[in-house]
């Protein structure tokens, strides 16, 4: 890369109903916006990929009320998902990421995809490049994460993986130690809830938490019994139960509505049923917490919560009732995603670390020589 003192990057990070986009002059982020969209608005596109052109004028429209020309950023830098499973880093975007993303020959359809679409899209409109890291589909697992009792059915790697890598690395430096050097066990909760488990820089192990698998979530099902599933179904749909797993489930169902502020308002007030829900949740993660201490053989430096819905200090409290036995417990509530996204293409940018290039092949393509 060029050796130059200031670079110029806008981060780009789709959610399902908001884009939000920062802007930075090297470390120092000068803007951070989160555009809203509208449910109603992002339901008249038939598929996710057709909201690239509206999502993009958005942001152009944005940059134009801020005064920033896009002519001159020098990097675009987007949250990604949906391609082949991938390594843990910093990926450069090229056509075959672009394509397998819009594609989304990986399998999931989440919404984090559209970072590296777009990026790509305003890389390739004002010839700059385009990175993207840590993707929901980067695949760090071992063997024994995978097989399941259904031969040739396996567990993949779908997490909060930006925000618990970014997390779990600021809390090391804070430990005066390197990523690499530690273990943690690392909880994203919000909306949807994933907790891993991170051993000495790689991620090993973790819920498919838009699957169904773990705790359940103000959105999604979590972990059924799969006899009382089929039974469910049996009266339902299978179109059904794939909406409840990412965004009818949990609460949705529960209540019909995933406000977290006013279910915690219900069990403020002594609500029975809000308290019950709300405390089956914490009480599930901290189920999951255990698995993941059984993963890193005990051998925990520290627990990290993170996420947006760690703004309840009971989350904290419980979790540290049920499980502060296991490691020191430290919440980091929201989440780094958009620091994490630059100050990883500045590492690249400055000749620190080279970017990977994506190959188009799962990082894991099933179990070599056996029948399984």
């Amino acid at each position: 890369m060029t050796n130059q003192n200031t670079w110029k990057l806008l981060i780009i990070n789709p959610g399902s109903t908001s884009t939000k986009v920062s802007f930075f002059e090297n470390e120092t982020e000068i803007f951070e916006k989160n555009l809203f969209h509208d449910a109603p608005v992002l339901l008249t596109f038939p598929h996710v990929n057709d909201q690239i052109p509206f999502r993009y004028e958005v942001i152009l429209n944005m940059l134009k009320e801020e005064h920033t020309a896009p002519e001159e950023i020098d990097v675009f830098v987007g949250r990604g998902g949906s391609a082949c499973t991938q390594p843990g880093g910093v990926t450069l975007i090229d056509e075959k990421l672009y394509e397998d993303t819009v594609n989304a020959v990986g399998g999931s359809e989440h919404p984090a995809k559209l970072g590296v679409m777009l990026a790509w899209k305003f890389a390739c409109e004002f010839g700059k490049t385009a990175y993207t890291l840590n993707p929901t589909n980067v695949d760090e697992y071992g063997d024994l994460a995978r097989l399941t009792g259904i031969k040739g059915l396996y567990r993949v790697s779908h997490s909060h993986v930006l925000n618990q890598k970014a997390v779990a690395e600021y809390h090391a430096k804070t430990l005066g130690k390197r990523y690499q050097e530690c273990n943690f066990i690392v909880a994203h909760i919000d909306g949807g809830i994933t907790v891993s488990a991170h051993d000495h820089g790689r991620m090993v192990d973790g819920n498919m938490g838009a699957d169904g698998e773990g705790a359940f979530t103000p959105t999604r099902i979590g972990s059924v019994p799969v006899l009382s599933l089929l039974d469910y179904i049996e009266a339902h749909s299978v179109k059904e139960v794939r909406l409840m797993c990412s965004r009818a489930g949990g609460f949705v169902s529960l209540f019909g509505t995933a406000d977290s502020d006013a279910i915690h308002a219900k069990v403020e007030a002594g609500d029975r049923k809000a308290y019950l829900v709300w405390h089956t949740m914490i009480y599930q993660i901290c189920k999951m917490i255990g698995e993941m201490s059984a993963v890193l053989c005990g051998q925990v430096d520290g627990i990290l919560l993170t996420g947006g819905l760690m703004r309840f200090s009971d989350i904290k409290e419980t979790i540290e009732k049920r499980c502060g036995f296991i490691a020191p417990i430290s919440v980091y509530p929201g989440e780094m995603e958009q620091e994490a996204l630059c100050y990883g293409a500045l590492k690249v940018l400055r000749g620190e670390e080279e970017a990977l290039t994506y190959t188009g092949k799962p990082v894991w393509d099933g179990f070599e020589g056996l029948d399984l």
